[in-house]
This record gives C-alpha cells, sequence and structure tokens, in this order.
C-alpha cells in the first residue's frame, strides 16, 4: 500500500482538469454507453455469443434426444422442465451480468469545480484516474478493456462480456451457480441415457441413429464436464470473495485493506441484497 505521500505525488503527477477544460468522452458512443451498458469488444461478443450457444446445444441434446424418445413420461416431463427453467435462470443471468453497470465511475469527472463541491477535508488525499479522468474510489480499478474505473472491480471475464463489479457480482454469481446446476443435470441424464441405451442394445433409444446419438452424447459430456469444473471454481471463488470482502483483484495483488471488512454474513446481505429469501437466487429481481 502506497504511503500518503506517494499519493499525493501521483495527485500532481496527474493534476486536475481546470475548469475550462474539456474532457472528451468519444462522442456519441460514450453518450450510448451512459444509457445502455454494453461493452464493445470482439473478443467478449464472441465469448458470450458462443456461451448461449453451447446453452442452447446442451438444451436440444438433453430435450429432443434424450428426453422426448423416452417411453416415461413423467422422468421426461420432470426433467425437461427442470432443465429447461435451469437454463432460462442461467441465460437471464449471464445477461444481467453483461447488461449491468458494474459500478463504473463517471468519465471527466476530475475537474476542480467538481472537488469543490466535495466538500473535501483539509490534507484528504484523493487519486485521480490519468487514463479516464476520473476521481477514483476507494477499492475502485481501472479495466483497459471497458476503459473506466470500476468500483470494487474483481476481473473482468469475456465469457459475459463485461467487468465482475460492485453492481453485477450478484448477476455473475447467480450464473456460475446455474450453470454448473445445469451442467451437473446433463451429465446425470447423459449417464443415465448411456446405461438405458446399452440395455436396450441402442434400439428405440433415440429417434437419431446410434452413432449420430453417441456422437452428440459425447460432446454434451465433455460441454458439461468443462463447464461444470469451470463454474464450480469460479462459484465458490465468488462465495469466498464476498465473505472476506476481498476482489480478486486485492486478493492476487495482496493489498491490505484500509477499509473496515464486513463479517461474512454483511457481507453476503451487501451483495445479494437483504435478508435470506429467494429474491436471491432470481436473477429478474
Amino acid at each position: 500500500m502506497q504511503s500518503s505521500g506517494h499519493r499525493f505525488r501521483d495527485v500532481e503527477h496527474h493534476p486536475l482538469l481546470a475548469e475550462n477544460d474539456t474532457y472528451d468522452s468519444s462522442s456519441s458512443e460514450a453518450d450510448m454507453a451512459e444509457r445502455v451498458w454494453f461493452i464493445r469488444d470482439g473478443c467478449g461478443m464472441v465469448c458470450a455469443i458462443m456461451t448461449w450457444l453451447l446453452v442452447v446445444y446442451a438444451d436440444f441434446v438433453v430435450t429432443f434426444v434424450m428426453l422426448l424418445p423416452s417411453k416415461d413420461f413423467w422422468y421426461s416431463v420432470i426433467n425437461g422442465v427442470l432443465f429447461n427453467c435451469l437454463a432460462v435462470l442461467a441465460l437471464s443471468s449471464h445477461l444481467r451480468t453483461m447488461l449491468t453497470d458494474p459500478g463504473a465511475v463517471p468519465k471527466g469527472n476530475a475537474t476542480k469545480e467538481y472537488m469543490d463541491n466535495l466538500q473535501l477535508k483539509p490534507g484528504e488525499v484523493i487519486y485521480k484516474c490519468p487514463k479516464c479522468c476520473s476521481i477514483k474510489p476507494e477499492r475502485a480499478h481501472h479495466c483497459s478493456i471497458c476503459k473506466r474505473c470500476i468500483r470494487k472491480m474483481d476481473h473482468h471475464c469475456p465469457w459475459v462480456n463485461n467487468c465482475v463489479g460492485e453492481k453485477n457480482q450478484r448477476f455473475f454469481v447467480l450464473f456460475t451457480m446455474y450453470i454448473a446446476l445445469i451442467s451437473a443435470h446433463a451429465l446425470v441424464l447423459c449417464g443415465f441415457q448411456f446405461f438405458s441405451c446399452v440395455r436396450g442394445q441402442w434400439t428405440e433409444c433415440s429417434d437419431f441413429s446410434p452413432p449420430v446419438t453417441v456422437i452428440l452424447m459425447i460432446f454434451l459430456c465433455l460441454e458439461g464436464f468443462l463447464f461444470l469444473t469451470f463454474t464450480a471454481v469460479m462459484f465458490g471463488t465468488q462465495i469466498h470473495s464476498i465473505c472476506n470482502d476481498e476482489t480478486e483483484i486485492e486478493r492476487l495483488k495482496s493489498e491490505k485493506p484500509t477499509w473496515e471488512r464486513r463479517l461474512r454474513w454483511e457481507g453476503m446481505k451487501s451483495v445479494f441484497g437483504g435478508q435470506p429469501s429467494l429474491l436471491w437466487i432470481n436473477p429478474f429481481a
């Protein structure tokens, strides 16, 4: 952690804008970003589209290859409803994570006029980000992809094409949880389907031919295993960070906390909102 003197040198090295100075926020594109939060990053958009396609593929295999051909009506109905509900919740959480402002600090607010309105105490130290020319709150970090300082930035995730920060961490946690659940569900269904097909010698096992059925299910198993491993680890990491009131960036940099850490339960309530309820796991709330 830098000393107070070092902080002052940083501020002096990047002086505040004068009142008559202007800050170019890239005209209409920046204005649109203020109204609708969406990161125009090629890699992130490709990863986000891939995520949706992989979930749709899993839903197709589960529904049309494994459940609809099944002779057990209630087995198909219960598992079909459960899997599709989890898929909708996962994709909704993904959308909310991607399209929610993660806690971006307004660009170009580091002006002397704005400073006067803050009514700072004598000797109080503040930070200024030289990249987006904004006053940098404590625990905020600049994202080179979002091109903004993000409050309590945990990391930038290309799979959701957005930063995970103060305002959208809850949706990211729900996204990882629901993806892990549908991945585990798909793997269990694949196991039952293989057993059923082998026992029935692949007759009337699926509306598809045996080779096609095997290929589709093998790809689903690989996808389910990889997604389950990745999202389960991310889910555990996020819960651990929330309980410790520490972002991933702060943990990797081994930053000593200058803030008063919340208790574990208080941290959970702060991220998920209020007392425990079903609203915690509802991405539409």
